[in-house]
């Protein structure tokens, strides 16, 4: 039980510290603790080195398990798809597919020649209006090199 003395001495050692005035800190003498440290270490009861082993064992187990799970895992999903690629209905969805893609292309391709038709059509628009102003322009031009200044 002497494991228990030295906590009880450690817990007394905390309470009859100084404390930092306006904080909830203590001022603690180091040396004093590291000896009680190592007292705790001493008195410890070799079951519980023992069982921080086991736990460490415990540990590295589950690890080697776990990875060796997630390979077994890896396996079966890499088998699972060689499986797919191989059956039918990977085939047909491969049909689908190829069927989409090649209407979405069609329809891409009518986008493309619409929105050209439409600027070709705004561009023809924009011609003729400003060819007659042009016209307009020129018959002005014209009209005002026929009247003589003075008349």
């Amino acid at each position: 039980m002497e494991l228990f003395e030295v906590i009880n001495e450690l817990e007394e050692l905390v309470d009859s510290s100084p404390r930092i005035p306006m904080t909830r800190r203590i001022l603690v003498d180091e040396e004093r603790i590291l000896e009680f440290l190592d007292r705790i270490r001493t008195a410890m009861p070799e079951e519980m080195r023992q069982a921080k082993w086991v736990v460490q064992e415990r540990e590295k187990v589950l690890s080697e398990s776990r990875k060796e799970a997630q390979k077994i895992v890896d396996n079966a999903q890499k088998e699972v798809e060689r499986r797919i690629d191989e059956n039918e209905i990977t085939g047909k969805a491969r049909e689908t597919a190829d069927e989409i893609i090649h209407k979405a292309e069609k329809v891409s391709w009518d986008i493309k020649q619409g929105a050209h038709e439409y600027a070709d059509d705004l561009l023809r628009t924009l011609q003729e209006k400003l060819d007659r102003v042009a016209a307009e322009v020129q018959q002005g031009r014209t009209e005002l090199k026929s009247i003589k200044p003075g008349s």
